[in-house]
């Protein structure tokens, strides 16, 4: 990143993007805690039909791996979404490196209001439908030519759900981390509370009350490996808290509109987490179910799969189901 304040103009590569609108951040980021890019990546705005910006990290393939694999395939591009209270940042932590080492143009995105991206107006930043349509036109132009595969982690994979129901665009192939299953977040909420009283009354407090903000205890059941680092889960709880400046959803009016359709799109992925604290085995097994795909459950690793301290397990169980589609 260019500087830790002041006005910053996007960083635009010209190797592949070609089309990708300039914007001008704010004098003042959105985050009061700013994330820190790495080196090798860019923060970008795609201007929206809406005129709203929508933050983008970008991490190129190298150039030296690509060049390896060429001859062979040609590697897709990634598209990321995020969930509740996370954003581009937590994709740009450690799997955007990775997969750009091994061959992969990755972008990841910030839904609106969350981020560094513009906030719409109302109380919430949107709803399924706008989610994806947003997903859409970033995608319909900015990755070229090539079909992308669309990964998306809990509530985010609910967005990419929608999104291949309603065939927004061509994709070379989805993934589901962790995520939200088609018939939304009741069921767990449910079973949560008759199976497991106190996880739910814990879950309720992290999520709904917000108390993952500033209990570390609680931040680090929620989201992460018993085994996280305490520094680690502090400064994603940072993050966390300053990345959500509005609801992803109206949660009354999402779970009034589903499930989401079936579709008979088949290169997906459904994947899950052994230790997850939000979505337990029976999600996970319903949304396999679903879409008549068996799923993968990656041991010793939490919800927050990508950020994990064991995070490159999922992150090469993507790249190994990739190379085979």
């Amino acid at each position: 990143m260019a500087a830790a304040h002041g006005c910053l103009l996007a960083s635009i590569p010209t190797t592949r993007i070609t089309k990708m609108p300039q914007a001008i951040l704010s004098k003042e980021y959105k985050m009061k805690v700013p994330y820190k890019l790495k080196q090798g990546q860019s923060r970008i705005f795609h201007k929206l039909p809406s005129g709203l910006n929508m933050e983008v990290i970008y991490q190129k393939c190298l150039q030296d791996d690509k060049s390896k694999t060429e001859k062979s395939w040609n590697p897709p591009p990634l598209v990321f979404v995020h969930g509740s209270f996370h954003a581009a940042w937590c994709w740009a932590e450690h799997w955007l490196p990775f997969f750009s080492q091994n061959g992969f143009d990755s972008y990841a995105l910030s839904l609106l209001g969350q981020g560094e991206s513009d906030a719409p107006e109302g109380s919430v930043a949107g709803s399924l439908q706008t989610h994806a349509a947003d997903i859409a036109d970033f995608i319909q132009k900015q990755t070229e030519s090539s079909p992308p595969v669309l990964i998306g982690h809990s509530f985010g994979g609910l967005i990419v759900q929608y999104y291949i129901a309603n065939e927004y665009s061509e994709l070379a192939g989805a993934v589901l981390v962790c995520s939200v299953p088609p018939t939304g977040n009741s069921g767990l909420v449910w079973r949560y509370l008759f199976s497991k009283p106190v996880a739910a009354f814990k879950v309720t407090m992290s999520l709904a009350a917000k108390a993952f903000q500033t209990s570390l205890p609680l931040c680090k059941e929620t989201f992460f490996s018993k085994g996280m680092e305490d520094h680690r889960v502090l400064r994603y709880q940072e993050l966390m808290r300053e990345s959500s400046r509005m609801p992803l959803f109206d949660l009354r009016k999402l779970n009034a509109s589903l499930p989401v359709a079936s579709s008979e799109f088949t290169r997906l992925l459904v994947m899950g987490a052994a230790d997850d604290f939000i979505v337990d085995e029976k999600g996970l097994e319903e949304t396999g179910s679903f879409y008549c795909v068996e799923p993968v459950c990656v041991e010793g690793v939490a919800h927050d799969m990508m950020l994990d301290s064991s995070w490159e397990k999922g992150a090469q169980l993507i790249l190994s189901w990739i190379k085979s589609l």
